[in-house]
């Protein structure tokens, strides 16, 4: 399936904040001395006295964050996702979590397709942990258009957020000018047979997957983009169920920890069906190309449409019995 490439959703993440800072002007931005990379440099050139470089020090710069929320203030702290998570996961739980902080958290370079940086660099299990924060929204945008549109509701929501963001450059699926709203979730594609449900950077092949499993296999494959992990927008997930009656979870993240666990909770409590999971599987990645990294660990539309043949055979079967 053709998309038109668009900018990489750090990049519109940059843009948006920097064009949200005109009108909104509590909202201030702190970075752990990535700004470069996680383009909150554009906000830094154009506000600099609403900017802050806190160094290599990521809890520290959480918690500055949490006193400027407590003064009023709407502040938005950048860093590596790894890095960010893992490292003021004590802070995001005590400072933001437990005081319902007004804190928003963007984690640039999430997954393992930003490629040759290495494991260390990689966060693939940032979604899980920020969602095991009671009150966070979690969510993580496809495209330049959906990051822009959630970046203002992320600024325009009272309360704790955290949004991936990455480092490639992202096929287009939304029409420019789309409104994502916290807790919802967008049915890029109708279809009868199967769903795929997915997040972030594995739309588009989930797209890819639905329009080659028509043209080569004649299924009706169901789209849902779960943009927002955290209130997952369960409606939308269990009507698929009922309606396609099985379902394919793909994220750019930990098999086990992300997505799919709020998914399958969501099917499980109303309509079991038929489940297959594409992730990365209980293991870090390595240093590669982006491409040859999304084949070897199984993110591709060619291993999306194999786990969509699958649940349909099972559901097939169990339909026959």
């Amino acid at each position: 399936m053709e998309f038109k490439m668009g900018m990489a959703t750090r990049d519109a993440y940059g843009k948006a904040l920097a064009e949200l800072g005109e009108s909104m002007k509590q909202i201030v931005v702190l970075d752990a001395d990535l700004s470069k990379s996680t383009k909150t440099v554009v906000f830094a050139k154009k506000f600099p006295d609403r900017f802050f470089n806190m160094g290599i020090a990521e809890a520290n710069m959480v918690g500055v964050a949490v006193g400027l929320a407590s003064s009023g203030k709407i502040p938005f702290v950048s860093s590596f996702a790894s890095f960010l998570m893992c490292k003021a996961f004590d802070q995001l739980r005590m400072g933001v979590a437990y005081s319902n902080n007004n804190v928003k958290v963007v984690a640039s370079h999430g997954g393992i397709s930003l490629g040759q940086d290495g494991a260390s660099q990689m966060s693939v299990e940032d979604l899980g942990l920020a969602s095991l924060l009671p009150g966070f929204v979690v969510l993580c945008p496809a495209d330049e258009v959906a990051t822009v549109s959630l970046v203002e509701a992320m600024a325009r929501y009272q309360g704790p957020a955290y949004m991936r963001v990455g480092r490639p450059k992202m096929p287009v699926v939304y029409e420019n000018g789309a409104s994502l709203a916290m807790g919802g979730s967008s049915t890029l594609r109708d279809g009868k047979d199967a769903t795929i449900v997915a997040c972030g950077l594995m739309v588009g092949p989930a797209l890819d997957a639905a329009d080659r499993l028509s043209k080569e296999n004649g299924f009706d494959i169901r789209v849902v983009d779960a943009y927002c992990l955290k209130p997952l927008d369960r409606k939308a997930i269990q009507l698929a169920a009922q309606e396609t009656g099985a379902i394919v979870v793909a994220e750019e993240h930990l098999a086990g920890w992300g997505l799919g666990p709020h998914v399958a909770r969501a099917v499980a409590e109303t309509s079991p069906v038929p489940m297959e999971f594409v992730g990365v599987q209980d293991t870090y990645a390595e240093s590669g190309d982006p491409d040859g990294l999304m084949q070897k660990y199984g993110l591709t539309a060619v291993d999306i449409m194999e786990k969509a043949l699958l649940v349909i055979q099972r559901k097939v079967a169990a339909s026959t019995k």
